[in-house]
């Protein structure tokens, strides 16, 4: 896939610039720094924003829906990386930019996303970066992907309002699920460890800010 004008050109010295502003905001694992540097950020937003891609902030990506905040793909990343990653399930994988930085780590990625145009393009995205680790199905993020299940791990990138009960179905036993969860007005980052086939820990994490998940697809 071909970059976009110029960017190639300037977006090194920026990539360790953002790779360094995450090391001080407390994200430790290397291969996790060094899949934040090495992923062309750039070709995940419209050229127009392309610029701007190496900002430690969230970008619009269209629909209402945006691209996370590298520091939160880095912690949710790291957050995974507790346990064997075979199955991973991400929950709104919108423009797929957290998609393939789980896939450095994953055997296998499947993406839900629910919006028509942000799948059919994180489809041909994934085609022409060759991932060939990373399944995409338009659908309802709340049921997850049953007929994939179980997980070792599922990362949610929007916030339901409380946890998804088909999500911690899916979870395997000793999965971990970090998930936002809350209103308009707060959500927090929650790491969810399922014990045993009835039995959840449940870790509190930052107070965060995403986009809300919602039931149904258009």
């Amino acid at each position: 896939m071909n970059e976009h004008r110029g960017i190639g050109l300037t977006s090194e010295r920026t990539r360790i610039r953002l790779v360094k502003q995450l090391k001080e905001m407390g994200v430790i694992n290397l291969d996790v720094l060094d899949a934040i540097q090495t992923t062309p950020r750039h070709l995940f937003v419209d050229e127009g924003l392309a610029s701007r891609a190496y900002e430690n902030t969230a970008l619009p990506i269209g629909h209402g829906q945006t691209i996370s905040q590298p520091y939160i793909v880095a912690k949710m990343t790291e957050l995974l990386l507790g346990g064997p990653l075979d199955k991973v399930l991400e929950i709104g994988a919108g423009c797929g930019y957290q998609s393939v930085i789980l896939a450095r780590f994953a055997k296998q990625v499947y993406s839900v996303e629910r919006i028509s145009p942000l799948a059919i393009k994180l489809r041909e995205r994934i085609q022409q970066l060759r991932y060939r680790n990373i399944l995409v199905k338009y659908g309802d993020g709340m049921q997850g992907w049953p007929e994939n299940g179980p997980f070792d791990a599922i990362l949610a990138a929007a916030a339901p309002e409380s946890v998804p009960p088909k999500l911690l179905e899916q979870l395997k036993i000793g999965g971990r699920l970090v998930i936002p969860v809350g209103g308009d007005g707060h959500q927090d980052l929650l790491l969810i460890t399922r014990e045993d086939e009835d039995n959840y820990s449940e870790k509190k994490l930052d107070a965060v800010s995403f986009v809300p998940m919602k039931s149904g697809m258009n």
